[in-house]
């Protein structure tokens, strides 16, 4: 059996405490009062209040920032030949050390599939991969399915284990914290958290009980074939979309959307010198593939929806062998028109039937 630690629900701060020792910045869920309430990832201080409830906004920056500076850069003027120009070119601090906690299975599960282009493709992405080794990940499984989440239709679950060390079980009492990974061994041996592993047969039965609570998933295996085979198929849609806003909202609190823009701010020559950004780019938008010479290959919001959901149920499982959806159901519940991927999947996999 793996490492085994059990908290009480009053020993949570002292374990975030022990956490952030020695600078390490933790990631907790901070509920923000608004019209409608919303739960987003901050970094922990002593005394800071934080929820257990299932963030809003995903913990992707972890890992991939919604802006980040690549590297910064100066210009300079040889004075003997003005004509002739230097560049220095100074790299982003490293990140520091970093625990992301209590996100969700599905949120873990995004890390695992942002691993996939940005690690394991031909080139492995530096800054990705310095974010992902500093990264512990601290997973609060899920005590029950809701209306929006979809986690078991696409490989996962309210306790799937991919992308997380250390899994995190409520049980009457208190938390049962299991070791997934060596990381995350090595997070738990540190603390000075008792032994677990009297209750952790608890633990199982309320992993149990949470899958029981899931209605039935449909068989997907057929989504990649059917959906590549509508692609072209511009009515369907255009009857799937016709209500959607190309708000970009889907793209935004997803936490496997990994589409970016790169721009440079400021100028080399100047006293200050410039920077080279990366910041999240949103595939629903009209100007996304808009080209320099003001052609646009997908100039209906129909062709867009139709990238974004076939990049995650076919291009994507062609690609790394899965789905790249974790079904967290972000994109169903933060859609100001209801717009839900499920239907357009299942729409797909009708008509393919039918055909």
């Amino acid at each position: 059996m793996s490492m085994i630690r059990f908290v009480t629900a009053d020993g949570l701060p002292g374990f975030l405490a022990h956490l952030a020792k020695d600078g390490q910045r933790v990631l907790v869920p901070v509920e923000k009062p608004a019209n409608k309430p919303s739960v987003v990832f901050e970094p922990w201080q002593e005394g800071k209040a934080f929820t257990l409830a299932k963030a809003t906004v995903p913990p992707k920056e972890a890992v991939l920032p919604q802006c980040e500076t690549l590297f910064s850069f100066k210009k300079a003027k040889d004075p003997a030949d003005p004509a002739r120009v230097s560049l220095q070119l100074e790299e982003a601090p490293p990140p520091p050390p970093t625990v992301v906690f209590a996100c969700r299975p599905c949120d873990a599960r995004g890390f695992a599939v942002l691993d996939r282009p940005y690690l394991h493709g031909p080139f492995a992405d530096p800054c990705y991969k310095a974010r992902r080794e500093a990264l512990t990940v601290i997973t609060l499984t899920c005590a029950s399915g809701c209306n929006t989440c979809f986690c078991h239709w696409v490989g996962g679950g309210p306790s799937s284990p991919e992308g997380s060390d250390v899994l995190m079980t409520a049980i009457e009492g208190g938390y049962v914290l299991q070791a997934i990974t060596p990381r995350g061994e090595a997070c738990l041996a540190a603390s000075a958290l008792p032994d677990g592993a009297e209750v952790f047969p608890r633990a199982e039965e309320a992993r149990k009980a949470a899958w029981q609570s899931l209605e039935p998933a449909p068989d997907l295996k057929d989504a990649p074939q059917r959906l590549a085979a509508l692609f072209t198929d511009t009515t369907f849609w255009q009857e799937q979309t016709d209500r959607c806003l190309s708000c970009g909202a889907c793209t935004y609190f997803c936490p496997t959307c990994y589409c970016f823009n790169i721009t440079d701010e400021g100028e080399g020559l100047s006293e200050k010198g410039g920077r080279r950004l990366r910041s999240w780019d949103n595939c629903m938008s009209s100007l996304f593939t808009r080209e320099a010479s003001g052609h646009n290959p997908r100039n209906a919001k129909a062709l867009r929806m139709r990238n974004r959901v076939s990049h995650k149920f076919a291009t994507y499982p062609e690609n790394w062998g899965s789905f790249s959806c974790n079904g967290c159901g972000r994109c169903i519940s933060n859609c100001p028109v209801c717009l839900d991927i499920r239907a357009i999947v299942l729409a797909a996999l009708e008509k393919g039937a039918d055909a």
